[in-house]
């Protein structure tokens, strides 16, 4: 029996988001979870309040904090891990038939979510788990797609490379135990008794990104992670995570996400 709302989220859904190719789907869940590989023929957006989620693929890993979403193409082969119990998620299957109008819909990216859509995706909870062509819902909903394209204009860089390269894979395990550390390419190079040339090289081949963007990426993400599930304030959060005083930390930040992290938090 289909659900009377959009609030449970089973392994039976991933069956359900693709029965009707013309249909939304829309699917609401809370605390810890890990769904298996799996892909759809519907273009997702997932949604992230009161935590952080991830998106795995292959050679990536998305990190999706609180008040963002993340929008993923059809087809895009990939796996969502919820890691908190107060994490709610909510996810829109859309129709991918007109997926072309707008290079957007093609493009896997994480966005901050302004007050309009939040109240619209927050909304969407009290509808059916599918909404059907006609329906007042569907006509909601494609007016939600409508507008993603138009103010989700710049993708945040809340992406982690990743790699199984058996030389560089205990690299960047090393770089994510000692994140707090004052971390340098020659520190880590002297560590695995390897020339900064070969290390950089590396991350270059494996990753195509250096040694200090990747560094600082591990050090902003995981930055926004203690925001997100701990306590501390913005100044023990730099010291944790590897810089040596808050501007350092807040200039960096500022850099990658276009806001203050005291911005952020006060966001999220």
């Amino acid at each position: 029996m289909k659900p009377d709302k959009a609030t449970d989220f089973d392994l039976a859904s991933l069956d359900l988001i693709d029965r009707h190719p013309k249909a939304v789907c829309v699917l609401h869940e809370k605390g810890e979870r890990k769904l298996p590989v799996h892909q759809h023929l519907k273009g997702q957006l997932t949604y992230v309040e009161g935590g952080i989620a991830y998106v795995h693929l292959v050679d990536k890993t998305f990190v999706i904090p609180a008040r963002h979403y993340i929008w993923i193409p059809k087809g895009q082969i990939h796996q969502l891990r919820i890691r908190h119990i107060a994490t709610d998620v909510r996810s829109i299957y859309f129709y991918s038939h007109d997926d072309n109008k707008d290079p957007f819909y093609t493009k896997m990216g994480i966005y901050p979510v302004n007050r309009l859509l939040h109240e619209m995706i927050v909304y969407t909870a009290s509808f059916a788990t599918e909404a059907f062509p006609g329906s007042e819902e569907f006509q909601f909903l494609s007016s939600l797609k409508n507008m993603l394209p138009r103010i989700s204009k710049i993708p945040l860089p809340f992406v982690v490379p990743t790699s199984q390269n058996e030389r560089l894979r205990p690299i960047i395990d090393y770089i994510s135990d000692h994140i707090s550390q004052p971390l340098s390419l020659a520190d880590v190079s002297k560590h695995f008794n390897m020339s900064e040339r070969t290390v950089s090289r590396l991350f270059q081949a494996e990753l195509s990104i250096s040694f200090l963007q990747y560094l600082k990426q591990r050090r902003i993400i995981k930055g926004t992670e203690l925001m997100l599930h701990t306590r501390a304030n913005l100044t023990e959060i730099a010291y944790e995570t590897g810089y040596q005083s808050l501007s350092a930390f807040s200039a960096t930040f500022q850099q990658m996400m276009h806001m203050r992290p005291s911005e952020f938090m006060a966001n999220i």
